[in-house]
């Protein structure tokens, strides 16, 4: 596996597989943030995930740790891409997780809760 999680092009996505293993490291390299809207958290999201809604990023900009990479996930990517886009442009190394939290469920990944559900937007 590549070192580089972007792409030549320097696409911001990055995949689920790679965002699940960087979730199990210790310490936690990535800051992983939901960016949904919270009846959408509620109704399942990544476990130890941060969550910052997509109309509150700019305020809460100054919370994130400029030196650890910030992963932002959505329902399908839409959003966090909008999130990793600006926040590059701001200087954070930031990504946005593929196919967002429809391709984690699909690939199989867990949510929380146990029975969480990813919610329509």
């Amino acid at each position: 596996m590549s070192s580089q999680p972007t792409g030549a092009d320097g696409d911001v996505g990055l995949d689920p597989e790679r965002v699940a293993e960087w979730l199990l490291e210790e310490p936690r390299v990535a800051q992983v943030t939901d960016v949904r809207e919270s009846y959408e958290r509620d109704a399942g999201h990544i476990r130890d995930t941060r969550h910052v809604e997509l109309s509150q990023l700019s305020s809460q900009a100054a919370s994130f740790d400029r030196e650890r990479p910030i992963v932002f996930y959505c329902r399908t990517g839409s959003r966090s891409d909008m999130a990793a886009q600006a926040f590059r442009a701001s200087g954070f190394e930031a990504y946005s997780m593929s196919g967002g939290l429809v391709r984690w469920v699909a690939e199989g990944r867990p949510l929380s809760p146990e029975d969480g559900y990813v919610a329509d937007h």
